[in-house]
C-alpha cells in the first residue's frame, strides 16, 4: 500500500471517529467561492468554535451543513457514513439544530406556531406552546408562545431559534451569536446547559464574536478566511488577541477611548418621556430621562425586549409621541416631529435591523444613501429645481468616500446593499451617518453580528465622533462594546430607564442585575471600582 493511500485510510479513521465531518466543502456562485475546499471534523461530545471575519464563509458552511444550500463539491459525513442533507427536515432528521443569525420565521405566525413549522406534524400547537414555554424558563429566555413574530425584537427572535433548536433534541446544534440577547447571568446559565449537553455526549458548534466566550467554552476552534480554512487551534491556549489576528490575519487595534469631561451642552434630552405600547406584545415606555452632552456616549444596556426598539423608535421620530417636550435635539422640541426634522437639526440614526429597516437589499448603496439623506442633503444631492433630479455622479463620488473611510469591503463599485456581508453592511450604514457629521448620534445594536476587526472600526468611529463634539447615545446588548466606547451607562428594564452612572463606576455584575430587573432602576452601585 503506498503512503497516500495510508494517510487516507488513517484519515478515515478519524473521520469515522467524528460525528460530523467534511471534506473538500466548497460552494461556488457564479464564479465565486464562498467555500473553498473546506475540511472540518466535529467530534461527539464537544463544543467546537468556527471563527472568521464577516465574509469569511461561516454562513455558507453552516447552511449547507443545515440543508438550506446545496454543496458545489465536497461531501458531508455523518458518524463516518456520507449523506447528502437537501433540506433543514433532513438535518433534523440526522439530528442536527440550527440557530441562525439571521432568523428563518413567519413573522404573520405566533412564537408557538413558528417552533411548530419544525417540530413533528403530530404534536399539538398546544403541546408546543407549553414545551417552548417550559424549556424558555428553563433556560432564562422569556417568550410568550402567543407572541406574533411580527411584534418581536431581533432579540427576541432570536429566543426563537434558540428554544426552537433545544426542542429538537439535537445531536448537534449549530449556535450562531447566541448571547447576544443575554445578561452576563443568563448567558453564564446557557453555557452552563451548553456543558450539559457536551456531557451527555452531544456537540456543539458555536460562531461567536465574541472571543472571551470561545475561550470559556470551546475544546477545539476551526478559523476560516476568504473561504478557506486557515487554521485550527485550542482556543483555551490563546488570548482574545491572538484568536482575532487568526482570523483577520492582522493585528486588531484597540479602541483608543478618552473620557469625556462631561462640560459639553446637552444635545440630547428626554424629559419624562412616556410611550404607550403600540401593540400588546410591545413595551411601554415608562418617565425616562435622559441626558447626552456634546463629547459624550451614552451607552443604554438591557435584555432585547425590554423597551429597545421603543425607546429608539421614539427618539428617533419614526413613532412621534404626542408631548412635543418630551424630546429635544440641540434644545428644540422635537417630541411629536419626524424622522427629517430632526435630520435637519442635526439628528442622524441607524436602526438595529440592517436589511429592510436601515437599507432596501435590492438597491445599490448609492441609491440608499439618497434614500437615507435626500432631505438633509438636497442641496448637494439633489438639483434640478420642482423636478429633483439625483446629481449620480456627486452621490457616487459620497457612497465611495464613505466605503473608504470605513474600509468597506465590497464585490464591485456600487453593488447591491444585499451583496455585501453584514459587517461590511453595517460600516457602510454606520458611515453614511457619520459622514453627515450630525450633532447627534443614536444607534441600536452597532456591531451586532458583527466581526472583531469590522466592530473595533465601528466602535473607533463612534469614538472619534464624540470626540470631534457630538453627543452619541449607544443601545447594546453586548457589554464588551459598552465598556469599551461609553463615557457614561444606564440600563433599560421593562421599559424604565435607570439613571446613568460613570461606566468606571459600574461593574458588570451590577448592569446584569439592572437588566434582569432585580435591583431598583434608582440605585447607585454598590461599589465604585472599576469594571
Amino acid at each position: 500500500m503506498s503512503v497516500t493511500s495510508e494517510s487516507e485510510s488513517s484519515r478515515d479513521v478519524f473521520v469515522q471517529s467524528s460525528l460530523l465531518a467534511v471534506r473538500g466543502l466548497t460552494k461556488r456562485f457564479g464564479t465565486f467561492a464562498a467555500c473553498d475546499g473546506i475540511d472540518l471534523d466535529i467530534r461527539t461530545g464537544e463544543i467546537h468554535a468556527l471563527l472568521g471575519e464577516n465574509g469569511a464563509g461561516k454562513s455558507t458552511l453552516v447552511k449547507m451543513l443545515f440543508g438550506v444550500l446545496a454543496p458545489t463539491e465536497g461531501e458531508i459525513l455523518w458518524r463516518g457514513e456520507p449523506v447528502s442533507i437537501a433540506s433543514p427536515a433532513d438535518a433534523r432528521k440526522l439530528g442536527i439544530g440550527m440557530v441562525f443569525q439571521h432568523f428563518s420565521m413567519f413573522e404573520a405566525l405566533t412564537v408557538a406556531e413558528n417552533i411548530a413549522l419544525s417540530m413533528p406534524p403530530n404534536i399539538s400547537l398546544q403541546k408546543v406552546a407549553a414545551e417552548a414555554a417550559t424549556v424558555s424558563k428553563a433556560y432564562g429566555l422569556p417568550l410568550d408562545p402567543a407572541a406574533h413574530v411580527a411584534d418581536l425584537s431581533v432579540g427576541e427572535r432570536q429566543r426563537i431559534e434558540i428554544v426552537r433548536a433545544l426542542l429538537q433534541n439535537p445531536q448537534l446544534i449549530i449556535l450562531d451569536e447566541p448571547t447576544s440577547v443575554l445578561t452576563p447571568q443568563e448567558a453564564d446559565r446557557l453555557f452552563e446547559t451548553l456543558e450539559r449537553l457536551r456531557a451527555e455526549g452531544r456537540s456543539v458548534l458555536y460562531i461567536s464574536h465574541r472571543l472571551e466566550e470561545v475561550q470559556r467554552i470551546c475544546q477545539r476552534a476551526t478559523v476560516l478566511r476568504h473561504g478557506k480554512v486557515t487554521g485550527a487551534c485550542d482556543p483555551r491556549l490563546e488570548t482574545p488577541a491572538s484568536l482575532a489576528r487568526m482570523m483577520v490575519g492582522a493585528d486588531v487595534k484597540s479602541v483608543r477611548h478618552i473620557a469625556s469631561s462631561g462640560g459639553g451642552a446637552v444635545q440630547l434630552a428626554a424629559d419624562h418621556l412616556s410611550v404607550a405600547a403600540r401593540t400588546p406584545f410591545s413595551v411601554s415606555l415608562k418617565d425616562i430621562c435622559l441626558e447626552v452632552r456634546a463629547g459624550e456616549i451614552l451607552a443604554i444596556a438591557g435584555v432585547a425586549g425590554n423597551g429597545q426598539s421603543e425607546l429608539f423608535d421614539a427618539l428617533s421620530g419614526e413613532f412621534p409621541v404626542e408631548a412635543n417636550t418630551a424630546i429635544s435635539i440641540r434644545g428644540k422640541p422635537v417630541g411629536s416631529l419626524g424622522i427629517t426634522a430632526r435630520r435637519l437639526l442635526g439628528g442622524s440614526f441607524v436602526p438595529e435591523e440592517r436589511q429592510g429597516h436601515a437599507t432596501v437589499p435590492a438597491l445599490t448603496l448609492a441609491d440608499n444613501l439618497v434614500l437615507a439623506r435626500n432631505q438633509s442633503d438636497a442641496r448637494v444631492f439633489l438639483g434640478g429645481g420642482l423636478l429633483q433630479i439625483i446629481r449620480h455622479m456627486i452621490v457616487r463620488v459620497a457612497s465611495t468616500r464613505i466605503s473608504k473611510a470605513m474600509d468597506v469591503r465590497k464585490s464591485g463599485e456600487d453593488p447591491a446593499a444585499a451583496s455585501l456581508s453584514g459587517g461590511n453592511l453595517q460600516k457602510f450604514i454606520i458611515g453614511r451617518e457619520l459622514d453627515r457629521q450630525p450633532s447627534v448620534l443614536i444607534v441600536n445594536q452597532p456591531t451586532w453580528g458583527v466581526d472583531a476587526g469590522a466592530a473595533s472600526r465601528i466602535r473607533q468611529a463612534l469614538v472619534d465622533l464624540a470626540k470631534a463634539g457630538s453627543a452619541v447615545l449607544v443601545i447594546s446588548q453586548d457589554l464588551d462594546e459598552i465598556y469599551e466606547v461609553a463615557s457614561s451607562i444606564a440600563v433599560i428594564s421593562d421599559g424604565k430607564l435607570s439613571r446613568s452612572y460613570p461606566a468606571e463606576q459600574i461593574t458588570r455584575e451590577q448592569i446584569g442585575l439592572l437588566m434582569g430587573g432585580t435591583q431598583s432602576n434608582h440605585s447607585a452601585p454598590e461599589t465604585s471600582h472599576a469594571h
